[in-house]
């Protein structure tokens, strides 16, 4: 599967606790990642800085499903169900 134009969802809605090149202490869920372009494309993706949790990251059907709304949805549940409590 190939990641959806202009969509993002998977740098948006989870969070990341990971450092991130102008987010040295990663991003909060539901906050848009510092290095996402105005297409919603990342500007460090083939850069040695990309985050190792980004990179292992791959477009599933299950995550995307069928449209950005959607995407953003499920990653959103799928944080807060497995953020530490």
């Amino acid at each position: 599967m190939e990641c959806r134009s202009y969509c993002g969802a998977c740098c948006i809605a989870p969070s990341i606790s990971s450092p991130i090149p102008g987010m040295p202490e990663g991003k909060p869920a539901g906050v848009r990642c510092v290095q996402l372009d105005d297409n919603n494309l990342c500007k460090i993706f083939t850069s040695p800085l990309r985050p190792a949790v980004c990179r292992g990251l791959q477009p599933h059907l299950d995550m995307c499903a069928n449209s950005r709304q959607e995407a953003m949805i499920y990653l959103l549940e799928l944080d807060a169900a497995t953020a530490p409590h």
